[in-house]
């Protein structure tokens, strides 16, 4: 039977929040650049099918921040790197508002490849949703991000990204800009000691007015000052 590129690069451990095995790096071996690597060959679901390439994560191998999207998008599809279309351009707005230096975080999606369907005039690729079971098929290279990175703050932007890792029912409305409590995510807190949820930036862009997304984008700039203000008190521990 043929393994899996992150097979070949993992082993299996005990996942305690879910009592499965899931695939985590093995130490001393797998570095960001490794898992880069294989994840270029990556056909655990079948989204690989219609995208230009994966869409690895990115930024500093040691940040102490790690921003998880829900998916790449077309610009990024295109470029091969995470969060340089609009939405990403809202993240550099906010980040920079908030004080957070994006060269100091590690920017990543909770899928690897960009889910579209043809717009039905034109050429332009429209963004869909994409599916549990395609989240779940990306989950081992999110983990194995956060193994490698080890982040002291994690922040979930959207719901994709908060459900696929803080479970199915996590209502990013109710509880964005808050600490999560562990009992929640035993597994991701023991790797990120502080999670925090916040919208997609993209949820900003789709605002229905000017005034709208000036809110918004207000609501989020704050969620991330929370972000600032915790990497501050961390690096100063």
């Amino acid at each position: 039977m043929k393994t899996s590129a992150i097979e070949r690069l993992q082993k299996p451990v005990a996942m305690p929040s879910r009592g499965i095995h899931i695939a985590a790096p093995q130490r001393g071996r797998t570095s960001l650049t490794a898992l880069r690597r294989a994840a270029r060959d990556c056909r655990a679901c079948d989204l690989w099918k219609h995208a230009t390439q994966t869409v690895f994560g990115e930024g500093a191998s040691k940040a102490s921040i790690m921003f998880v999207g829900e998916q790449p998008g077309d610009q990024e599809d295109l470029a091969g790197h995470p969060f340089v279309g609009p939405a990403g351009n809202v993240l550099d707005q906010a980040l920079l508002e908030a004080g957070i230096d994006r060269a100091e975080v590690y920017l990543t999606n909770a899928v690897k490849h960009f889910k579209w369907s043809p717009a039905e005039r034109g050429k332009r690729r429209i963004h869909k949703k994409p599916r549990y079971s395609e989240i779940h098929a990306c989950r081992p290279w999110l983990e194995a991000e956060l193994r490698v990175v080890k982040p002291r703050i994690l922040v979930c932007l959207g719901s994709t990204a908060a459900q696929s890792l803080l479970g199915r029912t996590f209502s990013v409305t109710r509880q964005r800009g808050q600490l999560i409590d562990s009992p929640l995510a035993p597994f991701v807190i023991a790797l990120a000691p502080f999670v925090i949820a916040t919208v997609h930036p993209s949820s900003i862009l789709r605002a229905p007015n000017s005034d709208a997304r000036q809110l918004q984008m207000q609501a989020f700039i704050d969620d991330l000052r929370i972000v600032s203000k915790l990497a501050r008190k961390a690096k100063a521990a």
